[in-house]
């Protein structure tokens, strides 16, 4: 757009005024704006004065040069990320750029002389045109830096979360007071079962996805999902924002104040993700108990499911004798080759597994596998015939149990599954 020549007089006419302009609008005019009078005097009298001339005097130029080069934006854009950094809101910004346009507006108006009215008009269409995109870059490079600066406190947040639940972190006063712990604490862990359609959101039956018992289909973006999900019930179940960490498909957090977690705490979940939930609960007296609450929540989740308890709440008390069966001792690798000698026969490790953890029901066991109990009933004899272990005998289920679990644990999440 070329403008008139008495536009570009006018414009002449301001240039003077630009130093006495940027001084009104930082010490008077911006004043008015909520959160400004509380900015540092070298923060409005530097850094946003210098900012004024210089969107001033750029508007100016673009009178007599309609298409000037690049980098014109870039000293708002280094002010939007620095304003960014410090905290500033956005709103309080764009109200600054903002007003700042109708003070330009003022001075505009108030140099005019009569029959300028043309010009006038001419230099106030240049301004409201030019300023969307001057209000853009800064919108636009502030919420790039505040989403840059979130991701960096949130990662670090994790890092402290990770180290302390780990126990590579020494959990001093410093960290504990950064996580807001002081007292006793639970602590959870939380995995979603395989079994579960992890390719569908909730009300997405229709959209097909894995079978119900099939292998998982690995969609990461939806794990997430249900995983944030699960934050969020957990939160809202709690009353509290919780430290919470997760990776693919499993968590682990802990309630300050050490709270008892509502009774209804898996259907909640479960509801809330559209998929089965398995949850374990242990109390930690101290900070410095939590590291080994964590270690033991994970392996009662892992004990539950090696027993075959349904998807739920668990805690300690629910696999006792099998979480003490399952610790490695001397006697651990002894126990664990019991079962060497079907180590290829994946279809009895299954049934023997099946069979314990529906409390030697063979009729039950038989549905849950699409059996005959009579086929049931060879598979167990055969494994005794191999093996030796009598699953029907209390001392040989106990070895039995023992041995499962002493295997998974060798073989490590992985290998449980490929055990059967």
């Amino acid at each position: 757009m070329t403008l008139s020549d008495g536009a570009r007089v006018l414009a002449l006419r301001c240039e003077p005024k630009v130093n006495g302009l940027a001084r009104h609008m930082s010490r008077e005019s911006f004043e008015q704006l909520p959160g400004y009078a509380g900015l540092p005097d070298d923060v409005k009298d530097l850094e946003i004065a210098a900012t004024v001339r210089h969107g001033v005097r750029l508007f100016l130029r673009r009178v007599t040069e309609p298409h000037p080069g690049p980098g014109g934006l870039r000293l708002f854009r280094e002010r939007a990320a620095q304003r960014a950094e410090e905290g500033m809101p956005l709103h309080l910004l764009l109200r600054s750029h903002a007003l700042g346009v109708y003070v330009l507006w003022q001075l505009l108006r108030e140099t005019a002389e009569p029959g300028e009215e043309g010009a006038l008009i001419e230099l106030v269409d240049l301004l409201l045109r030019s300023h969307h995109s001057l209000v853009g870059a800064v919108a636009e490079t502030y919420m790039d830096e505040r989403s840059a600066l979130e991701a960096e406190q949130r990662e670090r947040r994790r890092s402290l979360i990770r180290g302390f639940l780990d126990g590579t972190l020494e959990p001093g006063r410093a960290l504990l007071e950064q996580l807001g712990l002081d007292g006793p604490a639970l602590v959870l862990a939380v995995v979603l079962e395989p079994s579960a359609d992890a390719g569908a959101e909730p009300g997405d039956a229709d959209q097909g996805g894995a079978e119900p018992g099939g292998p998982e289909p690995g969609n990461a973006v939806t794990i997430r999902r249900r995983m944030r999900r699960i934050q969020t019930v957990l939160d809202q179940g709690f009353g509290a924002e919780l430290l919470f960490l997760f990776d693919a498909g499993a968590g682990r957090a802990v309630v300050p104040r050490g709270c008892e977690p509502p009774g209804d705490l898996a259907e909640r979940l479960t509801r809330a993700c559209g998929a089965e939930v398995r949850i374990a609960a242990v109390p930690a007296a101290t900070p410095e108990a939590v590291p080994e609450a964590s270690r033991t929540a994970v392996e009662i989740l892992r004990v539950a499911r090696t027993c075959g308890l349904p998807p739920g709440l668990h805690v300690l008390d629910d696999v006792l004798l099998e979480f003490h069966l399952s610790r490695p001792g001397p006697s651990s690798h002894r126990i664990a080759a019991l079962l060497d000698p079907v180590a290829g026969r994946p279809e009895l490790l299954r049934t023997l597994r099946t069979h314990l953890a529906q409390h030697q029901d063979r009729r039950l066991t038989a549905a849950l596998l699409g059996l005959h109990p009579n086929t049931v009933d060879n598979r167990l004899a055969k494994l005794t015939e191999l093996t030796g272990l009598d699953p029907s005998s209390p001392r040989g289920a106990a070895l039995a149990i023992a041995a499962l679990l002493l295997r998974d644990t060798a073989a490590g999440p992985d290998g449980a599954s490929a055990a059967g």
